[in-house]
């Protein structure tokens, strides 16, 4: 046999779900991811983007025309996508460090193949590739990049940066003896 519930019962429930209801619609803020790994689709809308690879060097150029970095060279290998209904210009792009020291990219591509390169105005649907380039200390970073809005103003995402040196793999030469 079931029991009735008691008034005070019923007041106390009514009183604790009543409560819990303004809970019900919270979500955060600001629910959009802003931190990326390489090789995702980054969404800045209208902007996408999408760091392809990186690459660390020593010099840049030939021995006609060579750079030497302060540090070593940091080229990343950038997609950026307007998926906007006007113009963008997308500005130097901005390197952050593990204690938040800033390192701006070089506006200067002399021997990098594929420079992102100086004027950067992407086109509605447009979609443009190429290498930044930036003169840091060996270690991993944050890629900060924008919408494309006014300074100050823009939206504002990260991509990391991992350290990853790859080395020139030889072929093997097969061991003396009997295989």
């Amino acid at each position: 046999m079931l029991k009735r519930p008691t008034l005070p019962s019923l007041c106390l429930l009514t009183i604790v779900l009543m409560g819990g209801l303004p809970l019900a619609g919270c979500k955060k803020g600001n629910s959009e991811q802003i931190n990326f790994q390489m090789g995702e689709v980054v969404i800045a809308t209208p902007m996408l983007y999408n760091v392809v690879q990186t690459v660390w060097r020593t010099q840049l150029g030939n021995l006609f025309k060579m750079r030497v970095p302060d540090h070593r060279f940091l080229l990343i290998t950038l997609s950026a996508t307007n998926g906007g209904g006007k113009p963008i210009t997308v500005p130097f792009f901005t390197l952050e460090g593990a204690n938040h020291e800033e390192y701006h990219e070089l506006q200067s591509g002399d021997g990098v193949d594929n420079w992102f390169g100086l004027l950067r105005e992407i086109a509605p649907a447009e979609t443009k590739l190429g290498n930044l380039i930036f003169d840091v200390p060996l270690a991993s970073y944050r890629l900060r990049l924008t919408d494309g809005g006014e300074p100050g103003s823009e939206k504002l995402v990260w991509v990391e940066i991992p350290l990853r040196i790859d080395t020139d793999t030889g072929v093997a030469a097969p061991l003396p003896g009997p295989q």
